[in-house]
């Protein structure tokens, strides 16, 4: 059973922070210093538990803007633990967070995926948008649904 919270960065670092800098640091070799930023404190994060309450994965939710005449939610940070991969917490940390956008308002919800995740978001209805691109060394695709 894979339960999902929302909360502050306040509430969330000491846990979301060791997924963060396991899978995009130690794995990624995403540079620590760009890892954590400014948004944090300003996000809503999403954190997933298993019923004994370990962490499995995080995401945030950042403060909607105007795109284009349109509300926009961006997701971003979404990590899962490596032996919880393929099992549905990423899934469920996605549609908690497509949720809090469209419960707050957002039209939509873009996010910047992974070249290697593209398919994942497809399945959750999102769709690539322009070139891909490099960020933090890794290949990137921008990504939109509507909540």
């Amino acid at each position: 059973m894979i339960r999902i919270e929302l909360m502050a960065w306040e509430d969330a670092r000491a846990q979301a922070e060791p997924v963060r800098f396991r899978v995009f640091v130690e794995e990624q070799r995403v540079p620590r210093e760009i890892e954590l930023d400014e948004m944090d404190a300003h996000s809503l994060h999403a954190l997933a538990y298993d019923g004994s309450g370990k962490v499995l994965g995080t995401g945030r939710l950042l403060p909607s803007r105007r795109e284009d005449g349109h509300v926009v939610g961006h997701i971003g940070r979404m990590a899962v633990l490596l032996e919880w991969r393929r099992q549905g917490v990423g899934g469920a940390l996605l549609r908690a967070l497509i949720d809090a956008a469209r419960a707050r308002g957002d039209a939509q919800v873009a996010l910047s995926a992974q070249t290697h995740a593209i398919d994942f978001y497809r399945t959750h209805g999102f769709i690539a948008e322009g070139a891909q691109y490099m960020e933090a060394g890794i290949p990137h695709q921008e990504m939109r649904r509507r909540t």
